[in-house]
């Protein structure tokens, strides 16, 4: 069988917004074909199907809910991981 999966992460060394990265990664059998980051903006595509996505993408309105998934993922749930992570070391 084919497996499709996409990886959502944040990144960060502060619970400051400017500390945080949010990447958004789609597989295809374990291949990353098209990604997200709150760094550059856009969505970028790896492979020939993934740079038309990114296009595609980029120019609808799920660049615009992709942008603002550093603040409504990241930046709500960081001090939520920070306490976890240290309540446990």
């Amino acid at each position: 069988g084919f497996r499709y999966y996409v990886v959502g992460s944040c990144e960060f060394n502060s619970s400051k917004l400017n500390d945080i990265e949010f990447t958004l990664s789609y597989y295809y059998n374990k291949l990353e074909y098209i990604r997200f980051s709150s760094s550059v903006g856009k969505y970028v595509g790896y492979t020939e199907h993934g740079i038309k996505n990114a296009e595609r993408r980029n120019n609808g309105p799920e660049v615009i809910t992709s942008r603002g998934g550093k603040e409504r993922y990241c930046f709500r749930n960081v001090g939520v991981f920070t306490e976890s992570a240290l309540t446990k070391s």
